[in-house]
């Protein structure tokens, strides 16, 4: 029996020698790989801070003691030394647990995460809640690098230090999020701390000083020039001026000093950060080579690193768009490309390579993002923010008033729209159409395929206002792309297929397969119905649309995206509009509940947005 198999809460893990711990350290290390390997994962993040979980859970007493994971992509160990070995094989997929801490998946995860920066403003709401009900718990956040690039963690470091609560932030520094970190803050933190120079240097001083004969007034003076220097060659003086008592950096794969310095810190009840330094993959070497591949990777071979692709050949609606991007700018010099610390995951290394001096990472901070797009596009730029859908979200201020309050020609470009599998419902794109529509001076638009998008990407851009093209996750359907890209008329839908009987007016994803359920309908029923791909959320195309509703009486919506303010919400409304609110509509899309874990393909049937679901909710309308 391995040693991890013995470990089925941390009163186990403590209750160990420390003689044991490296090995309980190689033991996670080796099943979040071997897991990972099967079901895909954020396998670099959560390798990097092995130790500093043992040592987490060594010292502290979770469920008492509350740790907060920022993001949470780094959480797998934490999950298996809370009760979740023998679930573990589930990790990301249908019903099984989660790739990020949840609440209701165990007492051990004080806070639901997904998305970066967010877990020192709600460790200090802890640590107030703690005060107020007169505890004495631990609260701990773990925040890495990366996060530390986003704004929300700035706001929640300046509030923390001002209350000066008993509060412990972890800076885990691997000079990585998901790509290498930009960005001043970055490079101060990576400027000095990540080199082995400033360690050895806190070494070698404290040696020293242990051995140095002299009076405890002298010796109080070295240690005040040691600290002063060190605070100037690391980002203590940063941390001390929010108010927090700085230690580090220290290297955060040493588990003994990791313990020392943790159970030191237990003892303080003021707000204190800790500098801690680890390795993005430590300990599988493919994942060390290449951390940005080995953030969140599918399949994988063990032995090679090698990632497993999918079924397939066709490129994926985030390659096209990266192409097609870059084509565009060869021919305008007025359009720029900004991510936010995703060049990888929103197809923008080719342009980073092509077009250097109109290619911006800001780091994790949506919100700089479109208000910096927003600045670009006031001087006449034409920039495109490729950004994910749920992301977005995070910025959604920044849109109404600095892009479309003053109807600047700032683009969209929103990937991972509709249901993106196995990270589950914080990275579902599943309300951008309703937090988007809305907004006056907006265009909104979907393609219902990878060459489709080309044509709309080129229409957002030359439309000299704001405007979203959102599109899916995965890969396209291996249709002929066309070489030149020209603008769709706004507005216009495309007639697909003629029927007697009813319209379906489906939208983006959803177009084939409501494509494919109308044909096998006619096959099987004789039913007749017509298809139309709307292309635009907004704006509709008012005319087919009402030729439509008053030819057949009866309209069928389909989208991927929640139903509330949807595509067909939208319809509906025109429809009033027009006085034609007798006619019958059935709108197919997205429950008012948050969308679970599973695959693509599992949740589309879940859900009745595959091709037999579509066909099956048709025939019984229609019946009725």
């Amino acid at each position: 029996m391995s040693i991890l198999e013995t470990i089925n809460s941390p009163d186990d893990l403590k209750r160990l020698s420390a003689y044991q711990l490296p090995a309980v350290a190689a033991e996670l290390r080796s099943l979040i790989i071997e897991t990972c390997s099967k079901n895909g994962g954020h396998l670099a993040p959560s390798l990097g801070v092995v130790e500093l979980t043992i040592a987490l859970h060594r010292v502290f007493r979770t469920p008492a003691d509350k740790i907060i994971w920022d993001v949470g992509h780094q959480a797998y160990a934490h999950k298996l030394l809370t009760g979740r070995r023998d679930a573990f094989g589930t990790l990301r997929t249908m019903n099984g647990i989660s790739g990020f801490p949840k609440r209701h998946e165990s007492p051990h995860d004080a806070f639901d995460v997904g998305h970066s920066s967010t877990s020192i403003s709600a460790a200090t709401g802890f640590a107030v809640a703690r005060d107020l009900d007169g505890r004495k718990n631990k609260v701990l956040a773990v925040i890495g690098d990366g996060s530390m690039t986003g704004g929300i963690a700035y706001e929640g470091i300046n509030h923390a230090g001002h209350l000066n609560k008993d509060l412990v932030v972890i800076l885990n520094d691997n000079e990585m999020s998901i790509a290498e970190n930009v960005g001043a803050i970055s490079n101060f933190l990576s400027r000095t701390a990540s080199s082995e120079f400033v360690l050895r240097f806190k070494k070698n001083t404290e040696s020293f000083l242990k051995r140095l004969d002299m009076g405890n007034s002298v010796l109080q003076v070295a240690r005040k020039l040691e600290e002063s220097f060190k605070g100037f060659m690391t980002p203590g003086m940063l941390f001390e001026a929010f108010g927090f008592d700085y230690i580090g950096p220290i290297d955060g794969h040493d588990l003994p000093k990791l313990i020392e310095t943790l159970e030191n810190v237990k003892r303080f009840d003021d707000a204190v950060l800790i500098h801690v330094l680890t390795k993005k993959g430590k300990g599988y070497k493919p994942a060390e080579d290449n951390p940005s591949l080995f953030h969140g990777v599918g399949p994988f071979e063990i032995k090679s690193g090698k990632v497993l692709k999918g079924k397939g050949g066709a490129a994926s609606y985030t390659a096209v768009f990266g192409s097609a991007l870059c084509k565009l700018a060869a021919e305008d010099d007025r359009v720029a490309a900004i991510t936010a610390a995703m060049p990888d995951g929103t197809g923008l290394s080719g342009f980073s390579k092509e077009f250097p001096e109109r290619f911006f990472d800001v780091g994790i901070a949506e919100q700089h993002g479109v208000t910096f797009a927003a600045g670009l596009a006031a001087e006449g730029y034409r920039p495109v923010f490729a950004v994910y859908s749920s992301f977005l979200q995070r910025a959604y201020d920044q849109v109404f008033h600095d892009v479309c309050l003053q109807n600047l020609p700032v683009t969209f470009a929103l990937d991972r729209c509709g249901v993106v599998g196995n990270d589950g419902p914080t990275h579902h794109g599943a309300f951008d159409i309703s937090y988007l529509r809305h907004l006056p001076n907006m265009t909104l638009m979907a393609p219902k395929d990878e060459n489709e998008l080309q044509h709309m990407l080129a229409t957002a851009i030359n439309l000299g206002s704001p405007a979203a093209v959102r599109y899916p996750r995965g890969n396209g359907y291996g249709v002929a792309l066309d070489q030149n890209l020209t603008p769709i008329q706004v507005g216009q839908a495309e007639l697909l297929h003629e029927g007697k009987n009813a319209a379906v007016l489906a939208l983006g994803t959803m177009v084939r397969p409501a494509l494919e359920a109308v044909l096998a309908l006619e096959a099987e029923t004789g039913v007749s119905l017509t298809v139309v791909n709307a292309r635009f959320v907004k704006p509709l195309d008012h005319g087919v649309i009402l030729e439509l509703a008053q030819k057949h009486g009866c309209l069928i919506t389909i989208e991927e995206n929640s139903l509330q303010g949807g595509f067909g919400t939208a319809v509906l409304e025109l429809l009033e509009e027009h006085g034609l609110s007798g006619v019958r509509v059935l709108r197919l899309g997205y429950p008012d509940s948050y969308i679970p874990q599973a695959e693509q393909h599992e949740l589309r049937a879940m859900l009745g947005l595959d091709t037999a679901g579509i066909a099956a909710s048709i025939r019984t309308f229609l019946t009725q």
